[in-house]
């Protein structure tokens, strides 16, 4: 009997079949990691999507992907980020995360909100998707930049620990929003509710970050992890982000020299 401290939802697994099985069947050559295991039986077409989007298709690819094989690219996918929130009804914090990666960097990324307004009542449009890819830009939302001056981090709201208290009272903040989920974390940094994102801890993973850093990029910001050390997203690489996370729409360098030397060195990559 699986109550709701079994994370690993039965949302989870049906929302990472429907994405997996669609672009499995689009993209039979592409390879493509999930959160959950790949579903091995038939799926069943009420979950296949085969639609596309014409808004995305009208704009042109960038020059520097215009030769790539399906087969170069690897599809990173987090079905239900914020799951714990999910489950303790925070709808807002809970996003779908499809990111693509090519070389072993994220080059494109989808955030989709299933839940956005459902706070603000009747006849509000619920959800919605923020879409980005290197060389093209990010859409879907109003980019906006955190009060100048301002030292507002973003962080874990349910994986606290000494460390990561230790790294974010360092940076001597002028406050701290505690939020579930990588992808809603860098949607604060997007949209100006947050100047930094800070994680001193392992946890994180790459089907977590590939999406969310693609569209970051895309406007201008960064991402790495606490050791100033670049994601990497080739399917050979290990799945645990184990030096944490530093993102940033602007001032990273601030943010960056100010990370304790201690807490660095407690983080191995």
């Amino acid at each position: 009997q699986a109550g709701p401290n079994d994370l690993q939802t039965k949302a989870d697994r049906l929302v990472q079949m429907s994405i997996c099985a669609s672009l499995a069947r689009k993209f039979p050559k592409v390879t493509i990691i999930g959160e959950e295991d790949l579903p091995t039986e038939d799926v069943t077409e009420e979950l296949i999507e085969d639609g596309h989007c014409e808004e995305i298709l009208k704009k042109p690819c960038p020059a520097q992907y215009a030769g790539i094989k399906e087969e170069e690219l690897v599809i990173w996918v987090d079905p239900l980020d914020g799951t714990k929130e999910y489950t303790e009804g925070l709808l807002d914090h809970v996003t779908v995360l499809i990111g693509i990666a090519y070389g072993g960097k994220a080059i494109a990324g989808v955030i989709n909100q299933p839940y956005y307004n459902y706070e603000a009542g009747a006849g509000a449009a619920l959800g919605r998707t923020i879409w980005g890819v290197l060389g093209i830009g990010a859409f879907g939302f109003q980019l906006t930049e955190a009060p100048a001056g301002k030292h507002i981090i973003v962080t874990t709201r349910s994986h606290s620990s000494p460390l990561v208290n230790e790294c974010i009272n360092a940076l001597n903040p002028d406050s701290v929003i505690r939020v579930g989920g990588a992808g809603n974390k860098v949607i604060q940094l997007i949209e100006g509710k947050a100047s930094a994102y800070i994680f001193a801890s392992p946890g994180c993973k790459k089907w977590d970050t590939c999406a969310p850093e693609a569209i970051l990029h895309a406007v201008g910001g960064k991402i790495t992890d606490i050791r100033g050390n670049s994601f990497q997203y080739n399917k050979e690489v290990k799945h645990m982000n184990s030096a944490g996370v530093l993102a940033t729409l602007r001032n990273y360098d601030y943010y960056a020299s100010r990370i304790p030397n201690a807490v660095k060195e407690s983080l191995v990559p």
